[in-house]
């Protein structure tokens, strides 16, 4: 635990902090845009399933708003035009989402707190799992979900704070997400700040 503690303390020394500032406001802004800005945010992390965070950033620029419009098949050219891996099946997704895309502002502000909420992007929107439905809602803002990839679980796993699993069920999503909330407790750090100090520890950058 120390050693991590370490190396977030170094990387805040060195700039990190501020990087990681920014990019939490940047975060905060857009979960206070309309619904259709939160959609195209959610598309972003439906992406990001088995793929690289930085493509699907270049992607989300270049697509903007063909996500909230453009016919399945031409969604799917458009994404495999652009080298996205898994052209057909995230067309697909993010079709089938768009039933959402006028009413998540709604969704979001009933929601009782951020688990419901989560729970909810789960069960409603086909290409969130738990780990895309976290991104989301750091992404918009929310400071207490777990986004565990495998870059988080490696660092984790590294520093023996938990042992690597050999698959990431449900179940075994919330134990480690559990034991990663009171790692933040110790160093003082919710969990959008967590990750992405861990994500630029394992990394060397503050993606989003």
């Amino acid at each position: 635990m120390k050693e991590l503690s370490d190396k977030i303390d170094n990387l805040k020394a060195n700039g990190v902090k501020a990087q990681v500032e920014t990019r939490l406001e940047e975060f905060e802004a857009l979960g206070k845009k309309p619904s259709q800005e939160l959609f195209k945010e959610m598309c972003f992390c439906i992406l990001t399933a088995n793929s690289s965070a930085k493509k699907c950033m270049e992607i989300q620029q270049s697509i903007d708003n063909g996500f909230l419009g453009l016919p399945k098949e031409k969604l799917a050219a458009k994404l495999k035009e652009l080298g996205y891996r898994f052209p057909n099946k995230r067309a697909e997704y993010i079709s089938e989402a768009r039933k959402h895309k006028d009413s998540l502002r709604k969704v979001i502000e009933a929601a009782n707190d951020e688990a419901d909420l989560r729970q909810w992007l789960v069960k409603n929107v086909k290409g969130l799992g738990y780990k895309e439905a976290s991104h989301f809602l750091r992404n918009i803002g929310f400071k207490g979900s777990a986004i565990l990839d495998f870059h988080i679980i490696d660092i984790l796993d590294e520093h023996k704070l938990i042992q690597r699993p050999k698959s990431l069920t449900p179940k075994k999503y919330l134990e480690i997400e559990n034991e990663l909330k009171k790692i933040g407790q110790k160093l003082n750090l919710n969990m959008a700040e967590l990750d992405l100090y861990l994500w630029c520890a394992e990394t060397g950058t503050v993606l989003k």
